[in-house]
C-alpha cells in the first residue's frame, strides 16, 4: 500500500525540528511508525525546504546578464563578453574577454600609488575596520572618476543590466603571497546593529563582479565553498555572482584562496538595489 504525505505529517515534522531533534532521529521516529525509509526521507526534505522557503527574507530583483538563449557570447556595448561558465544555484556566471590587457594595465597603474591594508564593512557600526580574515591591500576608485573606469563602468551595466548608478565605486584589491580572504557573504547582516545605517546609502548589495587583472603562477583562486566551485584567475576574465536575498540560502559564501606564488590583483564591482550615493 503506498504511503501519502500528509499536511498533518508535514506539521508534525517541522514541530520536531522546532523543538531541537536532529534529522537522524526523525527520520529514525518516522521508520519506527511505520514509514518506509524512502517516503520519510522525501517528507522531510520536502517539508524543510518549504519551511525555510517560507522563513526567508522576501527576495529582491537581481541583475543578471541575458543568458536565455544558452547564448556564448553576450554584447556589452563596445565589446563582446564570452560566457565560459553558467549557473543557476547560486546565481553564478564565469566571463572570458570582459577587460582588455590595456584596461587591466591601466587599472593596476592608476591604483598602486593609492594602495593600503583592505578594510572590511564594520556592519555592528556601519564603518570600517580591519579583518584578520582579509589580508589584501587596496583601494576605491570614484565611480567615472576617468575615462578607464567610466567605460568599463558602462560595459558592466550592460552586460548586467543593471544601472551604472547602482554601483559602488571600483575596487582594486592587491594580495601578495600568502594573502587571502576567507569565506564570507557580500551582503549586509540585517540582524547587525550597523546595517541600517548602511542600507541608507543604496539599499542591500545584490550582486558581485570580480575581475582579474593579472595570473599568480599559484593559488588565489575565488572560492564557493556550498558548491565546491573554485574559479581560477585569467587576466581579462571575471566571475559574477548575485544573491536576492540576505540569506546563506542564496549559496553565496565565497572566499579568496591564499596566492601560492607570484601576486594576484583584481577590480571588484558591488551592485546595489539603489542608487549608490
Amino acid at each position: 500500500m503506498s504511503q501519502t504525505i500528509t499536511p498533518e505529517l508535514r506539521r508534525w515534522i517541522v514541530e520536531q525540528a522546532k523543538a531541537g531533534f536532529s534529522p537522524e532521529s526523525v527520520l529514525q521516529s518516522m521508520m519506527t511508525a511505520g514509514w518506509t525509509e524512502a517516503v520519510a526521507m522525501a517528507a522531510m526534505e520536502e517539508t524543510m525546504e518549504s519551511h525555510v522557503a517560507q522563513s526567508l527574507p522576501p527576495a529582491a530583483a537581481v541583475p543578471q546578464p541575458d543568458l536565455r538563449e544558452a547564448q556564448r557570447q553576450v554584447d556589452a556595448g563596445d565589446r563582446m563578453v564570452d560566457v565560459l561558465i553558467s549557473m543557476r544555484s547560486p546565481m553564478l556566471v564565469v566571463f572570458g574577454n570582459l577587460l582588455s590587457d590595456q584596461e587591466c594595465d591601466a587599472l593596476i597603474e592608476a591604483a598602486q600609488p593609492r594602495m593600503a591594508r583592505s578594510l572590511t564593512v564594520q556592519t555592528a557600526t556601519g564603518g570600517e575596520e580591519l579583518n584578520d580574515n582579509r589580508t589584501s591591500r587596496g583601494m576605491f576608485f570614484q565611480r567615472g572618476e576617468n575615462e578607464v573606469v567610466a567605460r568599463i563602468e558602462a560595459r558592466i551595466a550592460r552586460l548586467l543590466q543593471w544601472p551604472v548608478e547602482n554601483g559602488e565605486g571600483l575596487q582594486i584589491l592587491h594580495y601578495q603571497p600568502g594573502a587571502e580572504y576567507k569565506p564570507h557573504y557580500d551582503y549586509f547582516d540585517p540582524q547587525e546593529s550597523g546595517t541600517a545605517r548602511i542600507l541608507q546609502r543604496g539599499g542591500q548589495r545584490v550582486g558581485t563582479l570580480v575581475m582579474y587583472l593579472n595570473e599568480p603562477v599559484r593559488g588565489g583562486g575565488t572560492t564557493f565553498p556550498d558548491v565546491g566551485l573554485e574559479v581560477l584567475p585569467k587576466r581579462g576574465h571575471a566571475v559574477f555572482f548575485a544573491y536576492d536575498r540576505p540569506h546563506a540560502a542564496t549559496r553565496t559564501l565565497h572566499g579568496g584562496a591564499p596566492v601560492l606564488e607570484g601576486d594576484k590583483w583584481v577590480a571588484t564591482k558591488w551592485l546595489r538595489e539603489k542608487e549608490f550615493h
